[in-house]
């Protein structure tokens, strides 16, 4: 190939090469990064319970303090994702992190819910804007036969943050009080920060998608393979390029039916997943078990949702993507369910929860790499921060929703039986997915 004709299409030499450390530490940091959300979501759910009895306040004026987040995060992830489709990927991370860093750690120091009701607001509109452009990074760094798996496994630094932010939570409270939590929650990002100056590439795919010179793109996909021969290289990308706003886009003819049965299944799937982590500890500390025996109890719904995605991405690379995640989505219903008649048995509801850990939560960030597949480089930011966007009103009704629940006085195997039947609606929407319009 002569220098004239050295034209490469990025994604084709990704998926040439062998997979480089650099494409590890971007996943790495990307992994760290949904760590950090999923700490928060999670933490958020035990410090309640302190919360409530420090300023003597109800379980319905609780519900709030949990809707201001998911609300924020809503907001982050409908401003912040066309933003990266503009400025890029890295720089958008970075100012998400910072974000949500640096109004995690001034939540601390709240002197009354009120206040820790605004700035969780703020915490949540960087989260928002950080989670989506961390699953956009990876999935352009990603060879195409493994991105299912890559970025699910990515995406479980969630579930595993969600985990050990249940475990840890319940410890820093019994030893520091819940302000140390949200301290805590805030100085990781911020140690993070550097890492992701230093060591964060941005988008090979954005940057040619956008004009980048040559040879900015070229010393990126050099640290991939210090061995190809980029020299005069001309890059390309194989993608739909649809005109207008990256907004815009998500409703072009080709995207248009997929885009909305995204949204369902992301309203859905979330509805379920942050109703069960933010009051799974409280609905079982109800049942008269302690908040250690909680905190277990729940922290398996993250853990059964870490093998599940690492499962669903490999089923999803191997077999169709939507028939795995509508088979998820049915056994999710099902165990959800079964939750609430499981509460007389530590075992039974040990296992219940795990398992619906492994197709609810597991089952989400198998959507999540669905969408970040089905998007082309121009609107992929969009797309899934859109997706993830509208998926947070779900959040929110789900985070509110126990509390209303409790207030109205309803059973535990009434509350479990409502909950497991977005998960059937989720089932029914991903059988009518359309197939990569690439």
């Amino acid at each position: 190939m002569t220098a004239a004709t050295n034209v490469i299409d990025v994604q084709q030499f990704i998926n040439q090469h062998k997979f480089s450390r650099t494409q590890f530490i971007t996943l790495l940091l990307c992994f760290l990064i949904v760590a950090v959300d999923g700490f928060d979501t999670a933490s958020i759910g035990f410090i309640a319970p302190a919360i409530r009895e420090e300023w003597g306040v109800s379980p319905a004026d609780l519900a709030p303090l949990f809707g201001a987040g998911m609300f924020g995060m809503m907001l982050g992830a409908l401003g912040f994702g066309p933003l990266a489709d503009r400025i890029g990927r890295k720089t958008t991370l970075m100012i998400c992190v910072a974000f949500f860093g640096l109004a995690s750690l001034a939540s601390a120091w709240s002197p009354n819910l009120q206040v820790l009701l605004v700035l969780r607001f703020f915490t949540g509109l960087g989260l928002g804007g950080a989670m989506p452009n961390a699953v956009t990074l990876s999935s352009e760094y990603s060879p195409n036969k493994h991105r299912n798996v890559l970025v699910t496994t990515m995406f479980c630094g969630f579930t595993m943050g969600s985990a050990l932010g249940g475990i840890l939570a319940a410890y820093i409270v019994d030893h520091w009080g819940w302000r140390a939590v949200l301290l805590a929650g805030g100085v990781v990002p911020l140690l993070i920060w550097p890492l992701l100056a230093g060591l964060l590439p941005e988008s090979a795919r954005y940057l040619v998608s956008r004009g980048a010179p040559a040879q900015r793109i070229s010393r990126i996909l050099g640290r991939l393979a210090p061995q190809a021969n980029l020299r005069d290289a001309i890059y390309a990308i194989s993608d739909l390029a649809p005109q207008g706003s990256p907004i815009k886009q998500l409703f072009a003819p080709q995207l248009r039916r997929g885009t909305v049965i995204l949204w369902l299944m992301f309203f859905m799937c979330m509805l379920i997943i942050y109703l069960l982590s933010s009051w799974l500890p409280t609905l079982i500390k109800d049942t008269g078990r302690s908040l250690q025996d909680a905190s277990l109890v729940t922290a398996m719904f993250q853990v059964g949702g870490t093998f599940g995605a690492i499962a669903l991405g490999r089923l999803m690379d191997r077999f169709n993507p939507t028939r795995v995640l509508a088979l998820a989505y049915s056994v999710a219903a099902i165990f959800v369910a079964l939750i609430g008649h499981s509460a007389a048995s530590t075992p039974l509801l040990m296992l219940a929860v795990c398992i619906a850990g492994v197709c609810a939560s597991g089952g989400q960030v198998g959507a999540i790499a669905l969408a970040a597949g089905f998007y082309p480089t121009a609107n992929r930011a969009t797309g899934v921060a859109w997706a993830q966007g509208i998926g947070r009103i779900g959040s929110i009704l789900g985070s509110m929703a126990g509390g209303w629940m409790l207030t109205m006085g309803w059973s535990l195997v009434g509350v479990f039986e409502a909950v497991a039947v977005p998960a059937a609606v989720a089932a029914i929407c991903v059988l009518f997915m359309p197939r990569n319009p690439r």
